[in-house]
């Protein structure tokens, strides 16, 4: 079963080994080079440099063979799965025969964007405490706690945007007027690489920009829709006199990816119990919290991530305000189907300072969870809706 209480911890992991590092130094340089518009001088970047010098190093200690050039670690990363690098890391780290870069798409997975910043929220730590906090900042200085809501819809429901809309944000009520100078910069102009045809193709689940590729067909960017069979069609955008925007990558794979999960639970507790989650609350304390009958609340963090030794390591408490009575880590049932052992795996890996604070579960058994929740006290009406 996809559960997972923190009550008792088996034996805990070792710590992160130099080889650890190296391989963060690695996936940094693979999103690096991804982001790259044109072609600087020196060719690559430092960072690129570095981690190609350092792992050619590292072979040469190990006797092993070693890429010949930067355009063949990044081979290796498209070809070999992480198992097969000559790095001494637990495999459960290897992520089941996963690869740091899309063989079809030539882009790095999410995974290797897990790897490259070790944190919580990749994506505030990928844009250096930008963007993300400073929405924060700014709606908590206005006291506007909506207006952050608002903001964080807006990156989960509308990845991609035209020149005009963007430009028509500046005069939108809920958050565009307060945070339209912060919206500008989580957008970018979409590269020519992604149209085909004369247009571009949005997932028609997730409303990404799917990536052509190198023969035919189009595929989405999001693990979730893969997995799911999202299928290569996708819906036309045309070129726009204004352009094309979308969001930047570490804002697509963690904040619309996993946004998607937390509507998706969202509509599910109002659907199957009545309940209306709030969403985001207190300047994105946690993800939703979930009132209950009898005055309960739950609160509930999403998180939707290949690799759970990677997330357990960076888990910390929620903040207390606003109160609860039970907190919840809750990821997409897919990633639980992929990797079976996900919940020892990170069980295992989780600090000692979170044991007995939060319950892992994945998204069907928390609705499951909340169904018996309601159905212990009938006759009540749980806070903020009906239930059945």
């Amino acid at each position: 079963m996809s559960t997972m209480t923190t009550d008792a911890l088996p034996g805990a992991a070792p710590p992160p080994g130099p080889d650890e590092t190296l391989l963060r130094l690695i996936a940094s340089a693979l999103a690096t080079l991804s982001r790259q518009r044109t072609v600087p001088n020196p060719v690559y970047p430092a960072k690129v440099q570095n981690a190609y010098n350092r792992l050619v190093l590292h072979c040469l200690r190990r006797g092993d063979e070693s890429p010949g050039s930067v355009p063949e670690m990044v081979r290796w990363a498209a070809e070999r799965p992480l198992e097969a690098w000559p790095l001494d890391i637990p495999d459960e780290l290897c992520a089941g025969g996963a690869v740091l870069v899309d063989p079809q798409t030539r882009l790095p997975h999410q995974l290797c964007l897990e790897w490259e910043v070790n944190a919580a929220d990749p994506a505030a730590e990928l844009f250096e405490n930008d963007r993300i906090l400073e929405a924060l900042a700014v709606c908590r200085a206005a006291k506007a706690p909506r207006a952050y809501t608002s903001f964080r819809a807006l990156l989960t429901s509308r990845p991609v945007l035209t020149g005009a809309e963007l430009a028509l944000l500046g005069g939108d009520p809920e958050c565009g007027m307060l945070l339209h100078n912060v919206i500008k910069r989580c957008y970018e102009p979409v590269p020519a690489s992604y149209l085909r045809g004369g247009v571009y193709r949005q997932c028609e689940r997730c409303r990404c920009l799917m990536v052509p590729l190198h023969r035919s067909g189009h595929l989405c960017e999001l693990d979730r829709c893969r997995r799911d069979g999202t299928d290569g069609t996708g819906v036309e955008l045309s070129p726009q006199k204004g352009g094309v925007f979308q969001l930047s990558r570490p804002l697509r794979m963690f904040v619309t990816s996993p946004g998607l999960a937390e509507t998706d639970l969202e509509a599910g507790l109002k659907e199957k119990y009545g309940i209306q989650a709030e969403m985001w609350p207190q300047y994105d304390a946690y993800d939703l919290r979930v009132p209950l009958p009898g005055g309960r609340h739950w609160a509930v963090d999403v998180k939707d991530r290949v690799n759970p030794v990677l997330l357990a390591r960076t888990l910390t408490p929620f903040r207390t305000e606003p109160p609860y009575d039970r907190a919840f880590l809750v990821v997409p049932r897919y990633r639980f189907r992929e990797n079976e052992a996900y919940a020892r795996q990170f069980r295992r890996n989780l600090p000692d300072e979170m044991s007995g604070r939060i319950t892992l579960l994945d998204d069907r058994a928390f609705l499951r969870l909340v169904g018996e929740a309601v159905a212990d006290q009938p006759g009540t009406q749980a806070e903020g809706g009906r239930h059945a």
